[in-house]
């Protein structure tokens, strides 16, 4: 056994070492963080738990709902505030740091980094936003994995008059439009002579918050660009299609001029109204709320971020979520918002069923997102987004991600913004 669990263990360790190299001091910070965070949590669950106990033999608990009373609550109480010491003592040594630490890091962090911090924003990124945690990823317009550098493009004079602006999808970068080695934006670049520009955002913010700093965002970007901007043209991804359409939305409300610059929006597999996934989610709070046994470990459904509970009916306007409870179960209550007019939309939906067959497609979809949602049907007519039969195109045997690689969708997008 020695001989082979040596190399096994060399291997981990050199793992372990590649992902350290990958971090950087404020990531350090950022995790401290999230682990006293953590602690905390834990100590709550457990708290509830043991009151639940306590309520069922008629023992009252503490003041709040959830606590416990006497020692217990002393116990508890304790815990809680070696751990609040614990984090601000952890983040003002590393802050202090911080400056020397940093020194000769590497200004272009690698894509598996940039990866690891775009799932967990996706799955908490609005609280790690609240709490100001350095993990918080803010929203940028970038090429090839950096900050768009407008200078350094109108000196180079690679920029065209034709603008494509490139939104991803939940728990993604703007790196991931890479996949398998095609990324849509490169291969219309040299197909059609345009300029992609790539959108990084915060995707566990709601899509409205995200869609009203695109808006100004994208105003910024034409204004300063290097030449005069002939054309607009957006390409999105899943969450990436609500954003954008409540940015325009935003725009319009607010005077912008871009959105009479835009011309043409093409959809990859957006849940327009909503994936069964997230509703499934919002089931597991119902259920888990249910008992008093159960109903401390609810806590655990309550983590995932405002922009997932928006994929529950597919909020694109602040009026569908503002004074609601979001992890309540309620009605699909959304303000209908048609496409953009004067825009010409294509949508993309893939679904993982063969041809002609209608059952599976319905039910199946593309994995995460139903057929239906992503052509903009829905069951009350007055809902349903318009798209001409030729802004359609449906893939079948295909999966949500794919949608990222497959060379006919491509070739569909490039006969769509041509």
């Amino acid at each position: 056994m020695a001989p082979t669990s040596k190399p096994l263990q060399d291997k981990a360790a050199s793992a372990a070492l590649a992902a350290l190299r990958q971090l950087r001091v404020t990531d350090l910070r950022g995790v401290a963080r999230l682990a006293t965070q953590a602690t905390t949590g834990v100590t709550h669950i457990t708290e509830g738990v043991h009151q639940s106990v306590l309520g069922t033999m008629g023992l009252p608990g503490g003041k709040e709902v959830g606590r416990t009373r006497g020692l217990t609550g002393l116990v508890y109480q304790g815990i809680r505030g070696v751990t609040r010491l614990v984090d601000v003592s952890l983040q003002a040594a590393l802050l202090r740091l911080e400056p020397f630490l940093e020194r000769g890091a590497n200004a272009a962090p690698p894509p598996e980094r940039e990866a690891v911090l775009s799932a967990l924003n996706g799955v908490m990124g609005d609280r790690l936003a609240e709490d100001g945690n350095p993990l918080a990823l803010g929203m940028e317009l970038r090429q090839q994995g950096q900050a768009i550098d407008l200078a350094a493009l109108r000196a180079s004079g690679q920029a065209t008059g034709k603008v494509l602006l490139l939104v991803h999808g939940l728990c993604m970068n703007d790196l991931q439009w890479l996949r398998a080695g095609h990324d849509h934006g490169a291969y219309l670049a040299q197909a059609l002579d345009c300029t992609p520009v790539y959108v990084r955002y915060n995707t566990g913010l709601h899509t409205s918050i995200n869609g009203g700093e695109l808006a100004g965002r994208v105003e910024a970007l034409l204004a300063d660009w290097p030449v005069p901007v002939q054309e607009l043209n957006v390409l999105v991804h899943s969450m990436g299609g609500l954003v954008v359409r409540s940015a325009v939305q935003q725009a319009v409300q607010a005077g912008l001029q871009w959105p009479g610059r835009l011309r043409k929006l093409v959809f990859l597999g957006t849940p327009h109204h909503g994936a069964p996934l997230e509703r499934a989610g919002n089931w597991v709070d119902v259920i888990l709320g249910s008992t008093p046994w159960s109903r401390p470990f609810a806590r655990l459904g309550h983590l995932r971020s405002a922009g997932i509970t928006d994929l529950r009916y597919g909020y694109v306007q602040e009026a569908d979520w503002q004074g609601h409870d979001r992890f309540r179960e309620r009605p699909d209550a959304r303000r209908h918002l048609p496409l953009p007019p004067g825009v010409d939309c294509y949508t993309v939906a893939a679904t993982l069923a063969r041809q002609r067959s209608p059952l599976a497609e319905r039910l199946v979809g593309d994995g995460l997102v139903p057929l239906r949602s992503a052509l903009g049907q829905h069951e009350q007519a007055e809902r349903t987004l318009e798209f001409p039969k030729s802004h359609q195109y449906v893939a079948y045997g295909l999966g949500h991600m794919a949608l990222l690689e497959d060379a006919q969708v491509a070739q569909q997008l490039v006969r769509w913004f041509g």
